[in-house]
C-alpha cells in the first residue's frame, strides 16, 4: 500500500484529532482554542479532497473509503463540537440552549445521510451542515439570545429546504470571487481571533459581510438560473 497515498487519510483523519483538542479547550472554556481548533480541521478539509482528487486516492485504494472518512469527520467538527460550544458558551443559557444545541446535533446528522446533498453545479441542496461557521459569527457577535434562537432555528429549517448553498471551490460560477470572500472570511476571523474576542469593527464587519454572501450567493444563482 502507497504510503504517500495513505496519508492522505491520515490527514483527513487528522480532523478527529483537532475536534476532541476542541472539546478538550470548551471544558476550560477555552472558546479561542476551541475555535481555533475547529479552524485548524475547517483547513484540513478545504486541501484533503483536492489532494484525494489528485491522487486519485479513491482509485488507488479501493479498500479504504475516504468519503466514508470525512463525512465521520465533517459531522465531528461541523456539526457536533459547535452543539457543544452552544450549549455551553452562553449564547443561549438554560435549557433553550441545551435544546438549540440538540437541534444543531440531530438536524445535522440528519442531513449527512441525505442523498441529495450535492447538486449537479457541485453546490448543496439545503443548509450544508457547516455550524462552525454561523456559531463562530454568533459568538464574535454575541446577540440577545432570541436572536442566536432565530438565527439555529432558521438554518436547521434550511438543511431540508431546496435552496441551494455554495461550495467555495467546486462551485465553477463565480468560483474566483467566491474563494476571495472565503479567504476574507478566514483573515477576519483569524484577525478577531488574534484580538481576543475583543470588538474589531473593521474584522466583524468583514465577517458579517463574507458571511452574507457566502450564504447567498448560491440562491442568487439558483433564482437567475431560472
Amino acid at each position: 500500500m502507497p504510503g504517500h497515498l495513505f496519508a492522505v487519510h491520515i490527514l483527513t483523519a487528522s480532523g478527529a484529532a483537532f475536534a476532541l483538542l476542541a472539546v478538550l479547550a470548551t471544558q476550560e472554556q477555552n472558546w479561542h482554542g476551541a475555535f481555533l481548533y475547529l479552524g485548524i480541521a475547517l483547513f484540513v478539509d478545504a486541501i484533503d479532497g483536492p489532494l484525494a482528487r489528485k491522487l486519485r486516492v479513491s482509485e488507488r485504494l479501493p479498500k479504504w473509503d475516504g468519503a466514508a472518512l470525512d463525512y465521520v469527520i465533517d459531522y465531528t467538527t461541523f456539526v457536533f463540537v459547535p452543539a457543544i460550544i452552544v450549549a455551553n458558551a452562553g449564547l443561549i443559557s438554560g435549557p433553550a440552549g441545551i435544546a438549540a444545541a440538540l437541534l444543531i446535533a440531530v438536524s445535522g446528522a440528519v442531513y449527512f445521510a441525505d442523498r441529495r446533498m450535492k447538486q449537479p453545479d457541485n453546490s448543496f441542496r439545503g443548509f450544508p451542515a457547516v455550524w462552525n461557521m454561523p456559531v463562530f459569527v454568533l459568538f464574535v457577535f454575541q446577540p440577545p439570545a432570541f436572536v442566536s434562537i432565530i438565527v439555529i432555528v432558521v438554518l436547521a429549517i434550511m438543511t431540508f429546504l431546496p435552496i441551494q448553498f455554495v461550495h467555495p471551490n467546486r462551485v465553477i460560477r463565480w468560483r474566483s470571487l467566491t474563494l476571495s470572500v472565503t479567504f476574507v472570511w478566514a483573515l477576519s476571523a483569524v484577525w478577531i481571533m488574534i484580538s481576543g474576542f475583543q470588538p474589531v469593527p473593521i474584522a466583524q464587519a468583514l465577517l458579517l459581510a463574507a458571511s452574507l454572501y457566502l450564504f447567498a450567493v448560491s440562491g442568487i444563482q439558483q433564482l437567475s438560473g431560472r
